[in-house]
C-alpha cells in the first residue's frame, strides 16, 4: 500500500500501526508530517512517509535572491529563487521589514532583490535588506518598463528619464541576473 500524502493527512489508526519516519500520532490516528508517499511496514506495524523531494528552506544568515511578489506598507514578500547562490524550486517566500529604511520605495513588485535571512518566527521566514551588499539587484522603470541606470542613490530610466527611489545593492547591475528573471 503506497499513496501520496500531504502534511496532516490521515494514514492509519493507532490501533493498527505506529508512526514511523515522517509521521506522528495525535492520540487517535497516524498522520503524515511531510509531502510524500506513505509506506506500510506490516511486519513491524509501522507507517512511514517517504519524501523524495525535500523542500529547500533557508536558514539564519543565508543569503537569498528572489523576486518581490508583494509590497505592503512596512514590508515586502519575496519568492526565493536562490539560497547561497544555489537555485531552488521550492516556491518558498520570505518577508522583509522595510520600515527602518529611509527610501520611498525600497523595492517594487517584480524587482530582483538580495536579502539575508535573520530567522524563522510564527511559521514565516524573516529577512533583512539593510546591509550595503543587500538590496535591489535588477529593476525596470515603473513608468515605461525600460532599463534603468543608477545615479548616486536613485535610479533613472534610460528611455523616458523617470527617476525613482530604491534600496540598491552594491551589486546592482554588475552581474547578468536576467536569466534569474525567466
Amino acid at each position: 500500500m503506497s499513496n501520496s500524502v500531504l502534511p496532516g493527512d490521515k494514514i492509519a489508526i493507532i490501533e493498527e500501526y505506529e508512526a514511523g519516519s515522517n509521521a506522528c500520532d495525535d492520540g487517535h490516528v497516524v498522520r503524515a508530517t511531510v509531502i510524500g508517499e506513505s509506506e506500510v511496514d506490516k511486519k513491524n506495524r509501522l507507517v512511514n512517509v517517504k519524501n523524495n523531494k525535500p523542500i529547500s528552506i533557508p536558514e539564519k544568515d543565508d543569503i537569498v535572491i528572489g523576486t518581490v511578489e508583494a509590497v505592503m506598507g512596512s514590508m515586502i514578500a519575496v519568492m526565493i529563487k536562490y539560497i547561497n547562490s544555489r537555485p531552488v524550486k521550492s516556491q518558498v517566500e520570505c518577508i522583509c521589514a522595510t520600515r527602518n529604511i529611509r527610501k520611498k520605495n525600497v523595492a517594487l513588485v517584480k524587482d530582483l532583490v538580495k536579502l539575508k535571512i535573520i530567522g524563522h518566527l510564527n511559521g514565516a521566514i524573516h529577512a533583512t535588506i539593510q546591509d550595503p551588499e543587500l538590496g535591489v539587484l535588477f529593476t525596470k522603470c515603473r513608468k515605461c518598463g525600460m532599463g534603468v541606470k543608477p545615479l548616486r542613490d536613485i535610479i533613472k530610466c534610460v528611455e523616458c528619464g523617470w527617476t525613482d527611489d530604491r534600496k540598491l545593492s552594491n551589486d546592482f547591475l554588475k552581474t547578468d541576473f536576467l536569466k534569474v528573471r525567466e
